[in-house]
C-alpha cells in the first residue's frame, strides 16, 4: 500500500521536496531512537514480565517522547541554518509531533509482537497506510507539495497508534517503578546504543549529502534508497520481526534454535538474490515506468544499492541470534565494529561524492556480513560453512543469470515495456533454471517451504468445488 501511494507522490511532487522532507528524516529518525533506548526490545526478550514493567515502560515513553518534542521544535530554526533552507523551519517544527504521536502506542506494539499477534499489527499498518497514503496524495493533487509528504507522515504514526490502542487488550495502570525499569535496564540500554548507533550511521549519508548537495540530488539518492528498501529489506521484514520473539522463546533449545536459523538463512538467501538481480536488470524501466523520466538520475544511484542490499535482511537474521539470546554485550560490540567500517565509507562521501561512496557501500556490506557470521556462529557453536555456503551459491547463480540476460538483450532492440518484461522474466527464468538443474540447499529449503502452501491452496480450491 506504502509502495501505491509512493508511486503517486513521486510523478507529483519533485525531486526536491523529496529532499526536504529526507532532510528532516534524518533527525527525526536519529532522535526517536531515544523515545524507547531499547526497552522494548528488553520486554520482547525477558521472560518473568509483571504490569508494572509494561506500565513503567509506557509512562517512561510518553515522557522522553514529550521532552524529544520540545527540544525538536525548539532546534528547528538551528536545522534550517545548517542545512541553508529557511523552509525547513516550520516543517521541522511541524514534524516534532511525531515523537508524542509514536509514544502513545509504542508498548501495545511491543505487547503484539511479543504475543506474536501480527496478524493485528498488519491490519493497524495497512490502515495507516492507506489513509496516511490517501490523504498525502489529495493533498499532493490540490498543490501542497512538500507538506503534503509531512501530512502522510504524521498521520500514518497517528492512525497506526490508533489502531493498535484497538487492538490491543493491554492498558497501561497507575503504577509506575523505577526499579521495574532498572530490571530492563541492563539488556535494554546496551540494545539502545546499538540502535543508536545504527540510527545515525544508516543516515548519516542523508546528512552529508543534504549539507553538500542541492535537496534534488538528496530526491534522487532517497528515491533510489527507498525502493531499495521497499523491496529488498521490506520483503524480509515480516520473517525479520517474527524471528526475534520466537527466538527468544527457544533460545535454551540450541538443537531447535540452530535448525531454525540454517533453515531461514537458506530461505533468505534464495529470495534475498531473486530480488537483488531482478531489480538490477530492469533498474532504468523499473525507475521510468514507476515514477516517470524525471527521476532518471536515480538509475545509477538505485544500480548500486540494490547490489549492497543484500546484506540487510541475512545480516537480521544474524544480529537477530544475539538479541534474541540475550547477549546484548556481543551486539554492541559487533555494532562498533561495523560502524567503524561505516565511518571509512563515510569518509569516501565526503571526499569523494556520492558514486564511490555506493561503491563502498557494497564492500562495507560483505564485510558487515562476515562480522555477523562470526559473532553468530561463536554464539551457537555452528560451523561457519553452513551459513557461508548458500550465500556463495545464490550469489554466484544471480551473478551468472545478470550477465547471461543483459548479454542477450544487447542484441535486439526493444520498448521500455518489453525490455523490463524480457530482462525480468529472463532473469527470473534462467534464476530459476540453474536452481533447478544444481539443487542448491537454499532453493531446496525455499521448496520445502513453499510447497505445503501451494498444496493447501490447491486442495482448499478442491474442496471447494
Amino acid at each position: 500500500m506504502s509502495f501505491i501511494f509512493s508511486i503517486f507522490l513521486a510523478r507529483l511532487l519533485s525531486p526536491s521536496e523529496f529532499g526536504l522532507i529526507a532532510m528532516i528524516m534524518v533527525i527525526i529518525g536519529i532522535a526517536s531512537v531515544f523515545t524507547d533506548i531499547g526497552l522494548g526490545g528488553a520486554l520482547i526478550q525477558r521472560s518473568r514480565l509483571l504490569s508494572v514493567h509494561f506500565s513503567s515502560v509506557f509512562y517512561f515513553n510518553l515522557a522522553i517522547g514529550l521532552l524529544l518534542s520540545i527540544i525538536c521544535y525548539v532546534s528547528a530554526g538551528w536545522v534550517a541554518v545548517f542545512y541553508d533552507s529557511p523552509e525547513l523551519e516550520p516543517l521541522t517544527q511541524v514534524m516534532a509531533l511525531s515523537f508524542v504521536i509514536s509514544a502513545f502506542g509504542s508498548v501495545q506494539a511491543t505487547k503484539l509482537r511479543k504475543d506474536l499477534n501480527y496478524a493485528a499489527l498488519t491490519r493497524a499498518s495497512f490502515i495507516a497506510s492507506l489513509l496516511s497514503g490517501g490523504v498525502g496524495v489529495a493533498l499532493a493533487f490540490q498543490g501542497a507539495g512538500v507538506w503534503s509528504l509531512v501530512a502522510q507522515n504524521l498521520l500514518m504514526g497517528l492512525v497506526f497508534n490508533m489502531a493498535v490502542w484497538r487492538f490491543s487488550a493491554w492498558r497501561p495502570t497507575v503504577a509506575f517503578s523505577f526499579k521495574a525499569l532498572k530490571q530492563l535496564w541492563g539488556f535494554g540500554f546496551r540494545m539502545f546504543l546499538s540502535g543508536l548507533l545504527d540510527a545515525v550511521f544508516t543516515r548519516l549519508d542523508y546528512l552529508v549529502i543534504g549539507k553538500l548537495f542541492l535537496p534534488a540530488t538528496l530526491g534522487f539518492f532517497q528515491r533510489a534508497k527507498s525502493l531499495e528498501i521497499m523491496v529488498t529489506r521490506y520483503s524480509s521484514g515480516s520473517l525479520m520481526a517474527v524471528l526475534f520473539p520466537v527466538l527468544s522463546q527457544l533460545k535454551n533449545n540450541l538443537p531447535r534454535f540452530r535448525q531454525i536459523i540454517v533453515k531461514a538463512m537458506r530461505v533468505i538467501c534464495f529470495v534475498v538474490f531473486l530480488l537483488v538481480g531482478g531489480l538490477y536488470v530492469t533498474a532504468e524501466e523499473l525507475i521510468v515506468l514507476l515514477f516517470g523520466d524525471k527521476w532518471l538520475p536515480s538509475v545509477d544511484f538505485f544500480k548500486l544499492l540494490v547490489l549492497s542490499g543484500f546484506g540487510y535482511p541475512v545480516s537480521c537474521l544474524l544480529v537477530n541470534v544475539l538479541s534474541s539470546r540475550g547477549n546484548s554485550k556481543a551486539f554492541l560490540r559487533l555494532e562498533i565494529y561495523k560502524k567503524i567500517i561505516t565511518s571509512i565509507n563515510l569518509c569516501v562521501l565526503y571526499g569523494w561524492g556520492i558514486n564511490h561512496y555506493l561503491y563502498g557501500l557494497l564492500v562495507c556490506s560483505v564485510l558487515s556480513v562476515a562480522l555477523n557470521m562470526r559473532f553468530s556462529t561463536r554464539e551457537i557453536q555452528l560451523s561457519l560453512m553452513t551459513l557461508l555456503v548458500p550465500l556463495i551459491d545464490q550469489a554466484l547463480i544471480c551473478l551468472l543469470s545478470v550477465v547471461l540476460v543483459l548479454y542477450g538483450v544487447s542484441f535486439f532492440p526493444f520498448a521500455s515495456i518489453e525490455l523490463f518484461l524480457v530482462k525480468g522474466g529472463g532473469f527470473v527464468g534462467l534464476y530459476g533454471l540453474f536452481n533447478y538443474v544444481f539443487k542448491p540447499s537454499a532453493y531446496r529449503a525455499f521448496v520445502a517451504q513453499i510447497q505445503p502452501i501451494i498444496q493447501v491452496k490447491i486442495l482448499g480450491k478442491k474442496e471447494r468445488r
